[in-house]
C-alpha cells in the first residue's frame, strides 16, 4: 500500500464511531500496512481504593497515558480473571465488576462504561494458536482492569476487552501465549498486564499501608532482583520465578498477580526500551512497581 493511501486509511478509521473503529483492523493487517507499534504496560494496581483516590500512584497512571498516542482499543490481562482454559470478553457493553468486599460505598458506585469490541475479541481468538480461546459474554471488566484504566482514559471512550488467565498452566505457557498477540501492537491496540509483582496479602502491615514506601527485607530483596531481571531482559529468570529463592517465594505465594507481567514481557521486541515507574513497596508485602515498554 502506498504511503498516501495508508494515511487516508488511518485518518478514516480515526473519524468513525468507537463501535466501528476496530472493523478496519483486519483490513490493515490483510494489506500488510502497520501503524507504529503501541507500547506495552504492566500496571501494579494495588488496592481497589486506588480507583477513586488521587495519590502518587494514580497520578502516574494518568501521566503514563500522556506518553503515547491514544489507542484504538485496549486488551487487558488481569490477575482477577482466572479460568480453566483461556477466554476473551466479546460483548459490546462489558459490565463494571466490583469483585471485592469491605470497601466504602463510593467505590461500589463507580461505573466504567467503556465499550467492548467483539471484533478485537475474535481477532485475539484467531491469533492464539496454542490453545482454543472461548468468546465470553458474561465476565466484563474486573477491578484489575477498570481501577487503573479509568485514570488513563477517564472518558471511557476506548474499547476494552479482557483476556483470562488459565490457572492450570505454567509460567512458560503464559509467556509464550503473550507472544502470539504481537500483531495487535501494530494495529493500535494497547496491551496491559495488571497485577502486582509482590503480592502477599497475608503478611500486609495494614496500619502502614498508607506510608509512601515500606517493605520487609525479603520484599525489597525480591523487588531489586525483579527490577534487574526486567531491565536486563532476563526473561527466563522471571519465568523461572520458583527457582529464585525465599524472597520470591514469599513475594509470589500464588502466581495470579505475577503472571500478567509475563504476557507483557513476551511481547517485547529488540528495539523496545524498558522503564519502571511507581516502583515502591507498600504495606510490607506489596509492591506497586509498573513497567512501560515503548519504542520511543
Amino acid at each position: 500500500m502506498k504511503r498516501r493511501h495508508f494515511i487516508r486509511t488511518v485518518s478514516a478509521l480515526s473519524l468513525t464511531p468507537i463501535t466501528m473503529k476496530l472493523n478496519g483492523l483486519n483490513k490493515l493487517a490483510n494489506t500488510g500496512s502497520q501503524t507504529a507499534p503501541m507500547p506495552l504496560l504492566f500496571l501494579g494496581h494495588g488496592s481497589p481504593m486506588n480507583a477513586i483516590e488521587d495519590n502518587i500512584f494514580t497520578r502516574e497512571f494518568r501521566a503514563v497515558a500522556d506518553r503515547f498516542e491514544k489507542p484504538r482499543a485496549i486488551l487487558v490481562v488481569s490477575a482477577h480473571w482466572e479460568t480453566r482454559g483461556t477466554y476473551v470478553t466479546a460483548m459490546e457493553h462489558p459490565p463494571t465488576i466490583h469483585d471485592f468486599g469491605g470497601f466504602p460505598q463510593a467505590l461500589f458506585d463507580v461505573q466504567y462504561p467503556a465499550p467492548g469490541s467483539p471484533e478485537l475479541a475474535k481477532e485475539t481468538q484467531q491469533l492464539i494458536k496454542t490453545t482454543d480461546v472461548g468468546l465470553n459474554h458474561q465476565w466484563g471488566l474486573d477491578h484489575g482492569a477498570w481501577s487503573v484504566i479509568r485514570h488513563m482514559y477517564p472518558d471511557a471512550d476506548v474499547p476494552v476487552v479482557q483476556l483470562s488467565l488459565d490457572y492450570g498452566q505454567d509460567a512458560q505457557y503464559h509467556y509464550e501465549l503473550g507472544q502470539q498477540l504481537a500483531a495487535l501492537r501494530e494495529k493500535g491496540v494497547l496491551i496491559v498486564g495488571s497485577g502486582n509483582l509482590i503480592h502477599n496479602l497475608r503478611m500486609v502491615v495494614w496500619d502502614k499501608l498508607e506510608l509512601p514506601e515500606y517493605g520487609y527485607d525479603w520484599a525489597l530483596e525480591a523487588q531489586d532482583k525483579m527490577n534487574r531481571f526486567i531491565l536486563n531482559n532476563d526473561h527466563q529468570s522471571l519465568i523461572d520465578f520458583r527457582k529464585q529463592g525465599r524472597a520470591f517465594s514469599l513475594s509470589i505465594p500464588t502466581p495470579d498477580h505475577y503472571l500478567p507481567l509475563l504476557y507483557v514481557l513476551g511481547l517485547k521486541e529488540e528495539k523496545d526500551k524498558v522503564s519502571l515507574f511507581n516502583d515502591k513497596a507498600i504495606g510490607g508485602s506489596l509492591s506497586m512497581t509498573s513497567v512501560l515498554i515503548n519504542r520511543n
